[in-house]
């Protein structure tokens, strides 16, 4: 540290340099509060953020600055944003929607069924594809404020609605650039959007900031500012939540305990849709491919007590089956099958597997029940969870092998069947998409494939509903996969931050526009 060296105050220039220090005292004093009232804890709120990628497949600031058509409330229920109503036709293949007429980009040019057409088009495009080739047949503007879409996949056959993920841009900005280079517009770091939050200021590396909207059609959002503070991948967001520094952070599973035991913090969580862990075996194994095997497998993993272990909420619904939006909205999953490593041992000495040398391990015909599990370590807990299965599954005779592999090593032994079991992620649509087609598991079942092939086809969430128990039902039996836990982000935020809940209101950047801060004084 460097000293800063003066000459001796004389005695006369006492009280004037006394005088200068306590002004110079008061100014950084007063600056400082004048600094804290900008960005103090009762009016911003600023949340660590690891990818500062910003473009139309990845943008964390979309539901502060621009509007979905809908949006889903605090109890998961679909409610109008955009759009003030819509409807369907009876085949549930055409869609209207009808506009608000008092929003405004914030520039101050009316929003307009053309910019929702815009939009849609540039998805669409072949240079973009974030929408399906031919998931859309027509797009039509009726007037300024009522489009109607029609489309064959571009309504989820699991979803009431249209997707409400997705959001709309200006027109009037953006018709004459490139689609080929539309995920490196100036656009995405210098936004002009319509919704709850106005645009600020950008810093590489370092922050994007964001005021709320004085004319937005809900009112002005009750939380004065946010700030988007880059932390990097790897980066100290825990750190920085810790020293007072942001007052939301995604956190891994490990590292709640230690933040829920924290006074100063809660712990939210969202469910990913339609996306959950899960094993998967390979049904060509001479072991795995016997039925009464897997099942017994499925039982002797306590997967509420997984839960704990990873530190997750004790009442995330676990299920053996797929489920559509609306049915994980309604409560209505698919039941989960016991805990029951009693029942599991039993059916293993069915398919006659017994301890006949007494070595723990069950054996038939001179050959131990064991197989080798590829485990996903791109995301660092599925190590602990292959570590937990191991364990439970030793318990009843099995002896599980563990290999860990990055995931784009497990997707290509799957692709060729070169496996015995893979412990990864699973996406529903995914999943039934690939089950056939993609990935070599050995598994053959009629009917499944007759009920996927009219899933791709159905509009009707009716008949998704019904397609998704059916196949359920067949899943439970013949157990393809087993189903884990559902997949969760969770979110570590301050306390004075209000309004948030699990499962639908716990990403603090994506409702910020229905939250408020309360003084902790």
């Amino acid at each position: 540290m460097s000293v800063l060296k003066t000459k001796p105050v004389r005695a006369q220039d006492q009280t004037s340099f006394i005088l200068c220090i306590c002004l110079l005292a008061f100014s950084s004093v007063q600056c400082s509060r004048d600094n804290d009232r900008a960005y103090s804890r009762g009016s911003t709120v600023i949340v660590a953020y690891a990818d500062e990628a910003f473009g139309l497949d990845s943008n964390a600031a979309r539901f502060l600055l621009f509007l979905p058509l809908l949006t889903l409330d605090e109890h998961g229920k679909l409610v109008g944003r955009l759009a003030r109503s819509w409807e369907h036709s009876p085949d549930y293949r055409e869609w209207t929607y009808h506009l608000r007429t008092d929003v405004r980009w914030h520039d101050g040019v009316p929003v307009t069924a053309h910019d929702v057409k815009f939009t849609l088009e540039l998805l669409s495009h072949p240079e973009v594809l974030e929408i399906a080739p031919g998931a859309i047949e027509s797009i039509t503007v009726i007037d300024d404020y009522t489009i109607t879409v029609r489309g064959t996949r571009w309504h989820k056959p699991d979803d009431d609605e249209l997707l409400y993920w997705e959001v709309y841009y200006p027109k009037h900005l953006l018709q004459h650039l490139d689609p080929k280079e539309a995920n490196a517009w100036e656009f995405w770091t210098h936004p002009v959007g319509n919704g709850p939050y106005r645009f600020v200021r950008y810093l590489p590396e370092t922050m994007m900031e964001f005021e709320a909207n004085p004319d937005y059609y809900r009112g002005k959002p009750r939380i004065e500012r946010v700030v988007l503070k880059f932390t990097g991948r790897a980066g100290p967001g825990l750190t920085e939540l810790l020293s007072g520094n942001v007052d939301a952070v995604d956190v891994k599973w490990r590292q709640i305990p230690r933040l829920a035991a924290d006074p100063r913090f809660r712990v939210y969580y969202v469910n990913w849709l339609g996306e959950c862990s899960a094993i998967f075996w390979q049904h060509d194994h001479p072991l795995l491919g016997d039925p009464r095997v897997r099942r017994a497998l499925t039982l002797a993993i306590n997967r509420s007590e997984l839960l704990q272990m990873l530190n997750l909420p004790e009442d995330l619904p676990l299920f053996d089956g797929v489920y559509t939006s609306r049915q994980f909205r309604r409560s209505q999953l698919p039941e989960q099958l016991p805990y029951d490593p009693a029942q599991a041992k039993h059916l293993l000495e069915t398919a006659g597997w017994l301890d006949t040398d007494g070595d723990g391990v069950l054996d038939r015909d001179g050959q131990a029940l064991g197989f080798t599990a590829l485990v996903n370590i791109s995301y660092g807990e599925y190590e602990s969870i292959a570590l937990y299965v191991q364990d439970q599954l030793r318990r009843v005779g099995v002896r599980m092998e563990i290999q860990a592999v990055d995931s784009s090593v497990i997707s290509k032994r799957m692709e060729r069947g070169e496996f015995e079991a893979a412990f990864t992620g699973l996406r529903f649509s995914l999943f039934l998409q690939r089950l056939f087609t993609r990935w070599q598991l050995g598994y053959q079942n009629a009917e499944v494939v007759a009920l996927i092939d009219r899933l791709l086809v159905t509009a009707n969430p009716d008949a998704a509903d019904h397609i998704y128990r059916r196949l359920s039902e067949i899943f439970r039996m013949d157990l393809p996969v087993t189903f884990l836990f559902p997949a969760v982000g969770t979110q570590v935020v301050h306390r004075r931050i209000r309004g948030m809940s699990s499962p639908w209101r716990g990403d603090v950047l994506n409702f910020m526009e229905d939250l408020w801060l309360e003084d902790e004084s």
